[in-house]
């Protein structure tokens, strides 16, 4: 049995759909972010840096895996799916998760931040990671062009990529411009597993586009940056 922390944010989603994927019996445990649950010590002698998502492997002697992609990988790798077994193969799919991880998740983090939390608005950060943000859409929008998904079949890489390009609108970014990556969006969301993975726990990024959540949720997370305990 897999113990799965978390909450309802990209990262989390990136584990939760792919323990749905791949079939794996887990136990979901949400924690509240806002109360800064998890930097209490329980939770960082799991993740020392005290952020989600974590897991615990109760089937491997309780080994606990911590990191977004780090866990992905391990998962893939216990079932021996979503993931190729040779070399290139197996490196096609790690270039473009450690895309996500370097790239438009970090960027997209730092346009949630400037673009929705801070009260002072602050025009050339904004511009610089919706800009940043927009032009790693392209390169996504460039790959799908002749691949059906990132690399080769569907994989972990389109997992953690998707759980956040989903996104887009909370970050200030459009799609119009980009057909492929459009159709690729549509295309994962519309797989039951991936349906299941982003309401453990439910997904609150549509709900959002209502006025008051939006106004909560932006207070919440920016009660969590201006603490440090993003």
């Amino acid at each position: 049995m897999i113990e799965l922390f978390t909450a309802a944010t990209p990262n989390g989603h990136k584990v939760s759909i792919a323990l749905e994927e791949l079939g794996l019996p887990y136990e979901l445990r949400v924690l509240d972010l806002g109360k800064l649950e998890q930097k209490e010590p329980w939770f960082l002698a799991i993740n020392p840096n005290g952020r989600i998502p974590a897991i615990i492997d109760h089937d491997a002697d309780d080994f606990a895996v911590f990191e977004s992609g780090a866990i992905l990988i391990y998962l893939a790798e216990k079932t021996g799916r979503l993931l190729p077994a040779d070399a290139k193969g197996r490196s096609r799919v790690l270039q473009w998760l450690m895309f996500q991880m370097g790239g438009i998740g970090p960027m997209m983090g730092q346009a949630n931040v400037f673009f929705r939390y801070l009260p002072e608005k602050i025009p050339v950060a904004i511009d610089r990671y919706q800009g940043e943000t927009r032009r790693l859409f392209g390169v996504l929008d460039g790959q799908l062009k002749d691949h059906e998904y990132l690399a080769g079949d569907f994989s972990i890489a389109d997992i953690a990529n998707w759980a956040w390009v989903r996104t887009h609108r909370w970050s200030g970014v459009e799609v119009d411009d980009f057909p492929h990556l459009q159709r690729w969006i549509a295309a994962i969301r519309a797989r039951p597993a991936v349906q299941r993975g982003i309401l453990r726990p439910p997904s609150n990024v549509d709900a959002r586009n209502d006025p008051d959540t939006a106004r909560k949720f932006s207070e919440e997370a920016l009660k969590m940056v201006e603490t440090g305990k993003r």
